[in-house]
């Protein structure tokens, strides 16, 4: 025996609208959430970069970040500064793995363990990234770091770096001699907090004429519109041009770059210009001499 069939009343345009409108509402509320997210992540990883950067006779320092273009990609990226207990200066530059609240706590948490280490009396940048690495591998957090740390000596205007997985710091001098500072692939350790036990080469050399070097993220350098070796380049010709200028706007001009990558990710850069000391100036081809 048949059965009647009953049709569906069809959707008045109200019910669509009013259908329309809560899915507009989730729609907002979920932005509204992305949104203060990102927003946290912003003001976390800037209320957590140094206010102030140490310099020395002769040496002078500028810093910038400058957050994703998209807004979802921001919190890990930082730079930093600080007198080391022997009075020489330490810098380093990094990029947490990852990206939004977690990446900007997590950059917190590795700045915080680099100066804990130099805060033990410790000066030579491997040992530093060897010790961080042990404290932070030993944690449950499954995020990373790629870092460079920096010991610049004002008494003897030697440069000491090592290399976590990241990118060459970039120099130039004031007789138009410019490149990335170069390790081996052997010599550049993983990035921290992926292993225990790792050890990280150090890299010497000298400031012997007036110059300026950069360390940045990957951001500044890298995007979908070249690769990292012609953004590499393009700073190296940045500092080459303006080695004379302050390192404020050498800076900015370095800055410049990223916006030309193309880049979706935070980047920072930081600068170091250095005037040379009298007794460097020499024609000293020995290995290590910048």
């Amino acid at each position: 025996m048949g059965g009647r069939h009953r049709h569906a009343r069809p959707a008045s345009a109200d019910d669509l609208l009013s259908q329309l409108g809560r899915l507009t509402a989730r729609v907002r509320e979920e932005v509204e959430v992305q949104r203060a997210r990102v927003e946290l992540a912003e003001a976390l990883q800037r209320g957590m970069l140094p206010s102030t950067l140490p310099t020395a006779p002769g040496l002078r320092v500028a810093a910038r970040y400058a957050p994703a273009r998209n807004g979802l990609d921001i919190g890990g990226d930082w730079y930093d500064g600080f007198r080391l207990s022997d009075g020489t200066l330490g810098f380093s530059v990094g990029d947490v793995q990852g990206h939004d609240v977690e990446a900007a706590a997590y950059m917190g948490q590795v700045r915080i363990a680099l100066r804990a280490v130099a805060a033990m009396g410790t000066t030579d940048p491997g040992e530093i990234l060897h010790t961080a690495n042990e404290l932070l591998a030993a944690t449950d957090n499954p995020l990373f770091a790629t870092c460079v740390f920096l010991r610049f000596d004002p008494y003897t205007w030697s440069v000491h770096t090592a290399r976590a997985g990241h990118t060459g710091a970039v120099w130039a001098r004031a007789d138009g001699v410019c490149g990335v500072v170069d390790h081996p692939p052997e010599e550049i350790g993983l990035p921290l907090a992926v292993m225990e036990g790792q050890t990280y080469t150090v890299t010497e050399y000298r400031f012997t004429l007036p110059g300026a070097l950069a360390l940045l993220t990957d951001g500044v350098v890298e995007g979908p519109r070249f690769p990292l070796e012609e953004g590499l380049a393009q700073v190296a010709r940045v500092l080459r041009d303006g080695v004379r200028e302050d390192p404020e706007v050498l800076a900015d001009r370095v800055m410049e770059v990223a916006e030309q990558t193309g880049h979706t990710d935070d980047a920072a850069v930081l600068v170091l210009s250095y005037d040379g000391p009298e007794a460097c100036q020499t024609s000293d081809a020995a290995s290590g001499v910048v």
